[in-house]
């Protein structure tokens, strides 16, 4: 009986192996009871490490649909009520703009519950006026509200199911392991509007692959006379939509900073600090750098020690060559001597 269990725990080994990898999307999430604040995604990390620009953007975002009309179907084909991907998808780009450089690069204004906001403004007017009679409000207490320069639009525009499948498995004497795989694909589009004369300045595209893996193990043998063992073991590892669109809105964010760069329409402050960010999104978008190549670059850029540059003590007396005669360098004397 011991080898029969010794035997299963290995099959399902087996299949864990051959599904899970070293990406921190593949891990088994632990299982908690208690709330907890999500990690920080790659992407995300790329947009909180940009250097500052030269000024802020003004920005408004109105709404950041979803596209697809496509409705979640069951494990069994059949179409649910229940949407494909979050109809969240402006709450998720708010916070992506928040992140691009810490808060320096974007002064986001609220466009997308605007009604709530003016009808909260009436309510301070109208108070003022009937308590303290003013027939005009005093504009610092209750000043106009912020415009943005530029309006951000788009959306998610695809939600492709099922773009890979695959598995494998093996038995043996009636014990064996299993796997099986399943990618899926979103995409969303974003452009930059000036407000001033409502020309598209620039548009970008995103797209993040969601996996499903599944590994099992299974005995069916006997183990005596009429006794008949049969067992089952499994689990199934689903990357959540909501963070695979999560990073997908975060990458567009990233390269609408980079491409509105290249248009000159923003810049960075420091454009020597920025160079390097730029270079390797120009790699990347042009295929030359996979997006783990630049994650893997900026991870030992994050370890690498700050450069410091270290002065040479120069001798009070010290001789140059120069061609085929010599000049002798004297230190400057200090001030004040005797």
């Amino acid at each position: 009986m011991r080898k029969i269990v010794a035997l299963l725990a290995g099959a399902l080994a087996l299949g864990g192996c051959t599904s899970l990898g070293k990406s921190g999307r593949d891990l088994i999430p632990a299982m908690n009871s208690a709330a907890f604040y999500p990690k920080q995604t790659l992407t995300q990390r790329q947009l909180m490490e940009l250097p500052g620009p030269g000024r802020p953007v003004a920005i408004a975002v109105y709404n950041f649909a979803d596209q697809t009309g496509q409705f979640r179907t069951s494990e069994n084909g059949q179409q649910t009520l229940s949407r494909a991907v979050t109809q969240g998808g402006a709450s998720i780009l708010a916070k992506a703009l928040q992140d691009a450089g810490n808060r320096r690069w974007f002064t986001i204004v609220e466009r997308e519950q605007l009604r709530n906001l003016l009808n909260e403004r009436q309510i301070i007017r109208e108070m003022r006026e009937r308590y303290l009679g003013e027939a005009q409000i005093n504009p610092q207490a209750l000043p106009a509200l912020l415009f943005a320069g530029v309006l951000l639009e788009g959306g998610i525009i695809s939600f492709d199911t099922n773009t890979v499948t695959g598995g494998a498995g093996a038995a043996f004497l009636g014990i064996g392991g299993r796997t099986q795989y399943r990618q899926d694909t979103v995409t969303v589009y974003l452009r930059a509007v000036s407000v001033r004369t409502g020309e598209v300045l620039t548009t970008v595209t995103a797209s993040k692959t969601i996996a499903s893996r599944a590994i099992g193990a299974s005995a069916f043998r006997f183990v005596g006379f009429r006794e008949l063992l049969e067992a089952e073991a499994g689990i199934t590892v689903n990357e959540p939509d909501q963070l695979a669109l999560q990073q997908a809105i975060e990458k567009a964010v990233y390269a609408l900073i980079m491409d509105g760069i290249e248009l000159k329409l923003w810049d960075f402050a420091d454009r020597q600090a920025g160079a390097p960010f730029l270079l390797k999104h120009q790699k990347e978008r042009s295929g030359v750098f996979s997006p783990q190549q630049v994650e893997e670059a900026l991870r030992r850029e994050r370890k690498a020690a700050p450069l410091r540059i270290k002065e040479r003590e120069v001798p009070a007396r010290e001789a140059l060559t120069v061609g085929g005669g010599q000049i002798v360098a004297s230190a400057p004397e200090e001030k004040g001597g005797r």
